[in-house]
């Protein structure tokens, strides 16, 4: 089918979603759900959707397999994927997201949440070996009672009572619209703590925002707003609305492990999940014990869970294209902030918004205050997957390799092979390659003594991989 599980779900071509295999895997998911005993025939089982031209089609297959499967599906349209995670989280119901993130529009996915959270790796192969077994289903779409509304509203309720009252009153923010489902909601809400909004932006077109490798393209309208607008800020999201993107007053975009970070030191966290792809920085930021892990939320849940399994308290995670998960409880503003172990935009929105508001700072001064090394990323898009396993073979396959591959950025003193392959150089800084886990992709990270520096680095390392064709 061309479908693949990565770091975030189920993904693909559109194509190749569409039609027989939506259901095969709707159908997949609900015998897992019954198999395992997570869930039930008769049970409720939440379906949201992306603004994808492919996703309203790819929803209602899904919704007529999840019916002939002896589920209630319940309609929740466009609404943001930690919308919908409360609500199952609420309701007890496993739920599916039809999105494919940030990635191009013609490709889209799934991502599958049991009652309890979102699946694991385990639920994974079990779904997959699940879908290879099916032969014959009927493809046919299906309508379910709307329950977007109803979803909407809890998550609002949630974010609204994080700040207190006008806690951003002063400030002038931008939100950066595009064709996000956190659009209207992130306009309610900052309006909701007293700023002053302006809708930027809005698309009628699916438009990918990856929120980790922000296009020179966005980085330009970020900076072009600000000016014509006289902004202290914009505020946007990726398709499905987990992860967050915040530029400053200068339309320079924060990066998402900052905002994580910005919100672990809000929560007064005491463990911290993050993938190896964050900031190395974060360690000397805050008196919390950071666990770095695998990129993927999977992962940094599975960290948390382990956390909480020792009896820890004050548990979150975040990842650096800033999604925030929150493993435990945490009190803030005198109310309980139940926990939502998924991916979730609007709190590291708000934290770093505040924390601006609450110091009266530019949220320039805000990020230069926690000294962190200049970090950038990027990706090659279109990069084939027997390219970037033919890459890190030949770099995994010898130490010799490693220095002759990186002899043009400096010399290789440590290696960490986590999750790709993460390089400390004699100099100081680090270059990290890690094909993407569910697109054909090769991300490329680094950080340096300075924004030039890590710049120059990054565009060097992002040579070396696009020039890369075979072993010498």
């Amino acid at each position: 089918m061309g479908l693949k599980f990565g770091t975030s779900g189920l993904r693909g071509l559109s194509v190749d979603l569409e039609g027989r295999p939506a259901a095969v895997y709707a159908t997949a998911f609900a015998r897992h759900l019954v198999r395992s005993g997570q869930a039930k025939t008769g049970d409720p089982v939440l379906v949201g959707r992306d603004f994808r031209d492919s996703s309203p089609g790819i929803a209602s297959i899904v919704i007529g397999a999840l019916s002939r499967a002896g589920f209630v599906p319940l309609d929740c349209a466009t609404v943001p994927t930690p919308a919908l995670a409360l609500y199952g989280l609420s309701l007890k119901a496993a739920s599916l997201m039809v999105t494919g993130s940030h990635i191009p529009a013609d490709r889209n996915g799934i991502k599958f949440y049991r009652p309890d959270g979102e699946i694991d790796k385990a639920d994974e192969q079990a779904i997959a070996a699940i879908a290879a077994d099916i032969a014959e289903i009927d493809e046919a779409p299906g309508v379910a009672e709307d329950r977007s509304a109803e979803c909407a509203a809890l998550f609002r309720t949630r974010n609204v009572s994080v700040l207190p009252e006008n806690a951003l009153a002063g400030l002038r923010i931008g939100i950066y619209q595009h064709s996000t489902v956190a659009r209207d909601l992130m306009v309610d809400i900052l309006a909701h703590y007293g700023a002053e909004t302006v809708a930027l932006g809005r698309s009628e077109t699916f438009i990918p925002v990856d929120t980790e490798a922000v296009s020179p393209e966005t980085v330009g309208l970020l900076g072009q707003w600000t000016r014509e607008h006289g902004l202290d800020a914009i505020v946007s999201a990726d398709g499905d609305g987990d992860r967050p993107l915040l530029s400053d007053e200068t339309g320079t975009p924060l990066r998402g492990d900052l905002l994580g970070l910005v919100t672990a030191r809000f929560l007064a966290a005491e463990v911290v999940a993050t993938p190896v792809t964050s900031n190395s920085g974060i360690e000397a930021n805050g008196r919390f014990r950071v666990v770095r892990t695998r990129v993927g939320s999977p992962y940094v849940i599975a960290a948390m869970t382990e956390a909480l399994a020792d009896g820890k308290s004050g548990v979150m995670g975040f990842e650096a294209n800033g999604g925030l998960l929150l493993g435990s409880p945490f009190t803030v503003n005198g109310r309980t902030l139940a926990p939502l172990p998924t991916r979730d935009s609007i709190l590291p929105l708000l934290a770093t918004l505040y924390a601006a508001a609450a110091e009266k700072k530019p949220l320039s001064a805000v990020a230069a205050s926690f000294r962190l090394p200049a970090a950038a990323a990027d990706r090659l898009e279109n990069y084939p997957l027997e390219k970037s396993g033919a890459l890190m073979a030949y770099l995994r396959a010898s130490r010799a390799n490693l220095e002759t591959f990186l002899a043009s950025l400096g010399t290789v003193a440590e290696v960490s092979d986590i999750d790709g392959l993460r390089v400390s150089l004699r100099d100081g800084s680090t270059v990290h390659f890690r094909p993407s886990g569910n697109a054909p992709e090769m991300r490329c990270y680094v950080e340096a003594a300075t924004e030039e520096d890590a710049h120059i680095l990054l565009e060097k390392g992002l040579a070396l991989l696009r020039n890369f064709s075979a072993a010498p």
